[in-house]
């Protein structure tokens, strides 16, 4: 490739990085695997004709999808063999990621659990189509299927989906006003205090990794999570303080003892309650939290 063709190319890589990032990071709900895509996909993309490309960014899109649907199959196998519940690794976002809000719950930690319970065709039907907006035939391109074939899978898909996404749409300022309550019963040591924020049918779901404690098994039950909460804090040396951060465009709390980030607590927040407890102690999965990373779906 002459230089002028690799500056080209690059810049246009560099121009949808973001774009392409996001794309990889909702199919997969690792940021580190999410990298490793787009490193993948650029070795591809230098390989190709800019000359030939009608549309880069859709042609851009079309090889992340199908390196990240690659990276789908190698990852279910490294799941069978982690220790205990697995969560989507969180990333620290800038405040403006919620002023997207379909965005915003795109990268939820509660709608990527329920990414999780698609096969990784439905996955990158349904983020193609309906994050990204992305026309059937270019879908039917990058996964390898008939535009009839993807209309019906991503009906599908979205049936699924809708039928365990959250009922409600929630403001950062209501699950502010939750993270509030958790903050306060840590700095009191009262955590009992947290049964009132705490649906009684509350889900709990810890991912430590085999490196932290956690439960090995989600825990149901408002008395039962405080229990274990509380536990941790008993169990923990050194003195724990949490704040509010913005993470997955959303408002999370960073757990930190002595001052080192321990972990952090995302809500799933419904009619004012709590019913959805995700709290990531794994350190391999704490590293994109000391800086923004930037998502976009333009």
């Amino acid at each position: 490739m002459t230089d002028h063709r690799t500056e080209r190319a690059t810049q246009a890589f560099v121009d949808q990085r973001n774009l392409l990032f996001t794309v990889a990071y909702e199919m997969l709900g690792s940021a580190a695997d999410a990298e490793d895509v787009l490193q993948e996909s650029w070795l591809r993309w230098v390989a190709v004709d800019p000359d030939q490309i009608r549309d880069e960014r859709a042609y851009l899109v079309r090889i992340v999808t199908r390196q990240a649907l690659n990276r789908l199959r190698t990852m279910a196998r490294r799941r069978e063999a982690y220790i205990g519940p697995w969560l989507p690794e969180p990333l620290l976002t800038s405040p403006d990621v919620a002023d997207d809000v379909e965005l915003a719950e795109s990268v939820s930690m509660a709608l990527l659990l329920v990414l999780e319970t698609l096969s990784p065709t439905e996955r990158a039907v349904f983020v193609l189509r309906e994050v990204f907006e992305v026309g059937y035939d270019d879908i039917a391109a990058a996964v390898d299927k008939s535009p009839a074939a993807v209309r019906q899978i991503a009906s599908r898909a979205r049936q699924h989906v809708e039928a365990r996404r959250p009922r409600e749409t929630v403001s950062p300022r209501q699950v502010a006003t939750t993270l509030a309550s958790f903050q306060h019963a840590v700095d009191t040591g009262d955590l009992q205090g947290l049964l009132g924020v705490l649906a009684p049918d509350v889900v709990l779901v810890s991912d430590g990794g085999g490196l932290k404690q956690a439960a090995l098994r989600p825990i149901i039950g408002a008395e039962k999570a405080v229990r274990f909460l509380a536990g941790i804090s008993a169990k923990t040396p050194g003195r724990i303080t949490c704040e509010v951060a913005s993470v997955n465009g959303t408002p999370a709390l960073e757990f930190r003892i002595s001052g080192e980030l321990d972990g952090v607590l995302m809500v799933r927040v419904e009619e004012g309650l709590a019913t959805g407890l995700y709290y990531v102690r794994n350190p391999e999965k704490l590293t994109r939290l000391a800086s923004n990373t930037v998502l976009t779906r333009r």
